[in-house]
């Protein structure tokens, strides 16, 4: 049987095995943590957001950028010191400002199909992981504002998107915990929220009841060509450098998030993959009257730049910010308090006083697109660079790779005869 590593096993690694398991491959999913979904799949904003979809590539995204440099509570923050790294992916970023219109109607167009695979896993797995499909509320407080998202939405709709203005009053209704003043706003109905670390999690024991192995506190620290294959060297946590085991396989895909740029490295591909921090707070709503007051539709601020989703009765997530800072994972007060005072002013009774605070790399391309497919040498594939959309477009991009290496790799190995 044809045998696939993925490294990676987060919800793009963990998706990839299903989608390649559910074709009768072999799969070893190698992870440096204990656990599945505890990086940057652990605590996000919780949105399955087609409706988000638009790219950052825009003029208006870099100079709004240039003006927030100096305020520490910015919604968008980028850490001064240059680094070669930064630079070029900055450079690549404006590049691809041309291509804005294209890569914003492709984002959504595969957001709908990722919806669709996602929902499918869950029913087929029954995995319970808080679900809501109530929809996603935008809001503006100002008329430019709105009226600049207008145009978004034709976008969004040229992709295939059902999404409509609302008015204040169409606001109310579709939320009424909501407390402050809006100018307007755009719904999506057919928009999800839930809990991607119980789904990844739940889907992670899916895929080892259909046979795949996950290999836990693994440090993968070669990738390499082999025999027929790849030898993936790699070292067990807490053992001594040295120590190494060697994993073969026929293929690799890599769905590494931010650590994939190395690993592409070591196998001849460039991926410009950044990590861009964000931060999440989880409320806890421990009192009936904490419950009632939490909105039960996911909102989106577009001026704070501030995501919400309820995660059944007793969470509510908060989440936001875009930080260019490296490989910097601190959970930063100045970064955290926004979140807690915005929660404050737009749903008053709620109680804050337990708040959790999590913060996470994304994995961001230049395009804002993610790299999905093979790589230049045989036998390596890519699953890796979903940004701020790793949730809403895993579900297609797992059933894209795994298509990928169908066409060159059957589940079953053809063992010719020998010659007489």
């Amino acid at each position: 049987m044809t045998h696939i590593a993925v490294i990676g096993a987060g919800i793009t690694g963990v998706t990839t095995a299903y989608a390649l398991a559910q074709r009768g491959y072999r799969v070893t999913v190698l992870d440096r943590q204990r656990y599945a979904a505890m990086e940057t799949s652990f605590a996000n904003g919780g949105q399955l957001s087609a409706c988000n979809a638009e790219v950052w590539n825009k003029l208006s995204t870099v100079m709004q950028g240039l003006r927030w440099m100096m305020r520490r509570d910015a919604p968008l923050l980028m850490n001064p010191k240059p680094s070669w790294h930064k630079l070029s992916w900055m450079a690549a970023f404006v590049r691809e400002i041309a291509h804005y219109r294209e890569n914003t109607v492709e984002t959504v167009r595969l957001a709908l199909k990722a919806r669709e695979a996602l929902f499918a896993m869950a029913e087929a797995e029954g995995i319970d992981f808080d679900l809501k499909t109530r929809g996603i509320l935008h809001f503006y407080r100002d008329r430019a504002s709105f009226e600049k998202a207008t145009g978004v939405n034709a976008l969004l709709r040229e992709g295939g998107l059902e999404r409509y203005a609302v008015t204040p009053e169409e606001i109310r209704a579709i939320e009424p915990t909501l407390a402050g003043t809006y100018h307007g706003g755009f719904f999506t109905p057919s928009d999800a929220t839930g809990d991607i670390h119980k789904f990844t999690r739940g889907l992670a024991s899916a895929c080892a009841r259909r046979g795949v192995r996950f290999v836990q506190d693994a440090s993968v620290e070669t990738i390499a060509p082999g025999e027929g294959g790849y030898d993936i060297g790699w070292r067990a946590a807490g053992h001594p450098a040295g120590d190494t085991q060697v994993l073969q396989a026929d293929a690799v895909v890599i769905c590494a998030g931010c650590a994939s740029r190395h690993f592409a490295a070591m196998l001849g591909d460039r991926v410009n993959v950044y990590p861009v921090k964000g931060y999440s707070i989880t409320v806890n709503l421990l009192t009936p009257e904490a419950q009632k007051a939490a909105p039960e539709v996911s909102i989106l601020d577009e001026a704070a730049k501030i995501v919400t989703s309820r995660l059944g009765d007793e969470r509510l997530r908060v989440a936001g910010t875009a930080e260019f800072n490296g490989f910097n994972r601190d959970i930063r007060h100045d970064r955290i308090q926004p979140l807690v005072d915005w929660t404050r002013e737009q749903f008053p009774l709620v109680d804050t006083d337990r708040v959790v605070a999590w913060s996470g790399l994304r994995p961001m391309l230049p395009n804002m697109l993610p790299k999905v497919g093979r790589g230049r040498r045989p036998g390596v594939f890519y699953n890796t660079g979903h940004g701020h959309l790793g949730w809403t477009l895993s579900g297609a991009t797992a059933e894209i790779v795994a298509g990928a290496i169908a066409a060159e790799h059957a589940p079953e190995r053809t063992i010719l005869p020998l010659a007489a």
